[in-house]
């Protein structure tokens, strides 16, 4: 955009391309300030993704009208081939396996490496996914691994803004040199 601007430089004020800069300025310390927030916050956030996981899957699993977090379970432990939040003996809490629906099922099929109807009735340790750490560590990783890339990214869209700082700075300063 600032390249642009520049390509029209005489028919710009000086007042635009103070303006400008100072949009970009704000926009690039929210973006710091978002970005240190999520620093602070990111323990916070973790200890109640821990918490909420474990909650969700001991009182909602297979629960009437939950249907959308039993699908949202059972795809996470499939995906990440994991079972439970920190391992699979979590379900042995679990509301729905206390009930006779699941059919003396010690965890959900979805916890089976080869998933068979009613697999998760033999807990045959060879067949259900045993991961230190549960679910909650493979989700922990996923989300690290993610954040490093939006970090990057962010970082990239930091160094084009300074750039559109400096140019407009640049703009204003030959503007000035210039009145006609």
């Amino acid at each position: 955009m600032t390249g642009s601007l520049s390509c029209y430089h005489p028919l710009i004020s000086s007042h635009c391309a103070i303006n400008y800069f100072v949009l970009l300025l704000c926009i690039f310390l929210l973006e710091i300030l978002a970005g240190v927030l999520a620093y602070i916050y990111y323990q916070q956030l973790n200890e109640e993704l821990k918490q909420n996981l474990r909650e969700t899957m001991v009182q909602k699993y297979r629960q009437p009208e939950q249907e959308h977090v039993t699908k949202a379970v059972d795809k996470l432990q499939h995906e990440f081939k994991c079972c439970g939040s920190n391992s699979s003996s979590d379900w042995g809490e679990s509301v729905w396996i206390r009930t006779s629906e699941a059919d003396g099922r010690l965890v959900p099929d979805s916890c089976c490496k080869t998933q068979t109807l009613n697999c998760g009735r033999r807990d045959h340790p060879s067949n259900i996914y045993k991961v230190e750490g549960g679910c909650i560590t493979k989700l922990e990783n996923f989300i690290l691994d993610h954040l490093k890339i939006i970090g990057a990214v962010g970082v990239g869209i930091a160094c084009v803004q300074i750039v559109g700082m400096v140019f407009t700075c640049c703009l204003y300063r030959s503007l000035k040199a210039e009145p006609y």
